[in-house]
Formats: C-alpha cells, sequence, structure tokens
C-alpha cells in the first residue's frame, strides 16, 4: 500500500476530535448508544474531509491574502442556503454571546 491515503493526499495522525459528538449524533439519529467504531471512523473521515475542504475552498477564495475571513466561508456556502444560513445564525448568536459578555463584565466592575 502506497503512503497516500484513497483521496490522493498523505496520510495523516488520527486524532479523533469530532468522536464523541459523531457518537451522540449517530445515537440522537437512531443508532446503538455505542455505535460500531468503524462506523464512528468513517464518518470521522468524512468530516475531517470535508472540513478541510471549506478551508481549502476559503483560502483559494482568499487569494493572495495572507488571511481567511469569514466571508470567505460565506461565500464558499453561497450555493448551499442551508448551511449558509446555519453560519449566519451562528455568527447572530456569537455576537449576542460576546455582547452580553462585555455587559456582564462592565456592571461587575462598575457595581
Amino acid at each position: 500500500m502506497s503512503m497516500e491515503s484513497r483521496r490522493g493526499r498523505p496520510p495523516t495522525r488520527r486524532q479523533h476530535l469530532f468522536t464523541k459528538d459523531l457518537k451522540s449524533l449517530m445515537y440522537a439519529f437512531g443508532d446503538d448508544i455505542n455505535p460500531a467504531a468503524d462506523s464512528v471512523n468513517v464518518l470521522e473521515e468524512i468530516v475531517v474531509d470535508y472540513i478541510n475542504e471549506m478551508c481549502l475552498e476559503a483560502a483559494r477564495i482568499a487569494g493572495n491574502r495572507n488571511k481567511v475571513k469569514v466571508d470567505d466561508f460565506k461565500f464558499a456556502l453561497r450555493n448551499d442556503p442551508k448551511k449558509l444560513g446555519r453560519v449566519e445564525e451562528l455568527l447572530v448568536l456569537q455576537k449576542m454571546i460576546a455582547d452580553t459578555r462585555n455587559v456582564m463584565k462592565y456592571n461587575k466592575d462598575h457595581f
């Protein structure tokens, strides 16, 4: 077997970053509470590949800039309204959380 994975990239050290979350999601969607390790590993590979592809696409969109911006990811998702909508929703929630933290910190410091 060659040193490249099935997708033509060198193999990476698997860190199982999403294993716990994937198991919970699989259970929530009707799988066993302890799904087969092979199934979890395949899903994790798909998730990691998707994240890598999205990052590469955002970097391609960023072009010569040295920094990838949120708008680059939004542009990459422009043809997928569900995912783009979820990104927008999460960005609004992130801003609300940051604003709330700032208010709480201000109140703590001034009262």
